[in-house]
């Protein structure tokens, strides 16, 4: 595990029925999915899972409904158990942590911001953000301050002594996101935190998350079967077909390189325009070289209208400290926009 490793899960499996360990047997002999469930009535939920995740970064996790999204992440934080495997916390084996060792974990590690929000209908706004600082044993007034501070940050003040019936979708779901922060810990879950809000609501709530991400630099695995999302908010996209990885990058290289043709089927109704930043399809940067500077993390579509209204032939590509590194003309920026054929991605993957 390297040193930006945060998360490292090793050899995961999850097999649900009632003799999972019998069942592994199976697995392991060749048997497959399918004829697992028809024979023994057995389902693999996750199927020799191994992920890395970096600190401070976004990792994504999607899939379609039923690929195991949701199970993968239970078991960072052992709402879930596996049946076969290895997950790491910070080099720490979550599954050899005793009953009190767990609850720490729980407590001042790792958070979870869940789909329903999960808030206690009893308490006030003030009392739900502060409930995982109670859990610490942290001091009333201490509680209190903190709770104060995060409602702010999430643009719930005057909302304190309210509860959340009172509050709309997206009102509790800040809630939800301020609980889990007021607790400082450095590993955000969330699964399907934002799907059950309207678009207009779900936009707004990926704002505040980038937003406060930029200044937190929390590690986050959020899970969403929502691939604009993913491709919005994810520094490394992991996608998930019937309980396998069967890839997991940067968004711009998956949208260049699909692993194969399932991937790319999931991309092939994505804007590529509005999504590729230049970055993913520069040449390299030489210093004979003249254009307008533009950021590596401009758009297709920025960088087309940037030629609409400048004289020249070619883009300058700047990094984030404005050094060049690449250089960009529109025909490259043509070729980026086009979709590799199948053929093309099995070439690419065998």
């Amino acid at each position: 595990m390297s040193a930006d490793t945060i998360i490292s899960i090793k050899n995961l499996y999850k097999v649900f029925g009632k003799d999972p360990k019998k069942a592994m047997q199976l697995v392991h002999q060749g048997m497959g999915k399918d004829e697992l469930l028809d024979k023994t009535g057995h389902v693999i939920g996750l199927s020799n899972v191994n992920l890395d995740m970096e600190r401070h970064r976004i990792q994504v996790v999607m899939g379609l409904s039923g690929s195991g999204k949701s199970t993968l992440i239970r078991h960072i934080n052992r709402l879930i158990d596996p049946t076969e495997g290895q997950i790491l916390v910070d080099g720490q084996d979550v599954l050899k942590l005793n009953p009190q060792e767990l609850r720490d974990l729980r407590r001042h590690k790792i958070s979870m911001v869940f789909q329903k929000f999960a808030l206690f209908p009893h308490r006030t706004i003030m009392e739900n953000v502060g409930y995982g600082l109670e859990n610490q044993g942290i001091d009333k007034s201490k509680i209190n301050e903190t709770a104060e501070r995060w409602i702010q940050r999430v643009g719930l003040g005057g909302f304190e002594t309210h509860y959340p019936g009172q509050l709309s979708g997206g009102m509790q779901q800040r809630v939800g996101l301020a609980r889990a922060l007021a607790t400082d810990a450095e590993i955000l879950l969330m699964d399907e935190a934002f799907s059950a809000l309207d678009p207009l609501i779900r936009a707004e709530m990926q704002d505040i998350l980038l937003d406060l991400q930029n200044e937190l630099e929390k590690t986050i695995v959020f899970i969403t079967h929502d691939l604009d999302e993913a491709l919005r908010i994810g520094d490394t996209i992991a996608i998930l077909r019937d309980g396998e990885i069967v890839q997991n990058d940067d968004p711009q290289n998956i949208l260049m390189k699909p692993a194969d043709s399932y991937v790319a089927n999931f991309m092939k109704d994505i804007n590529r325009a509005r999504v590729l930043r230049v970055r993913a399809i520069m040449k390299d940067y030489d210093p004979s070289d003249e254009g307008p500077l533009v950021k590596g993390s401009t758009t297709i579509e920025e960088a087309l209208q940037i030629f609409a209204e400048t004289e020249g032939d070619r883009l300058i590509i700047t990094d984030r400290k404005g050094n060049k590194i690449g250089r960009l003309t529109v025909e490259d920026l043509i070729r980026g926009i086009r979709r590799p054929t199948t053929e093309e991605i099995e070439a690419e993957a065998a």
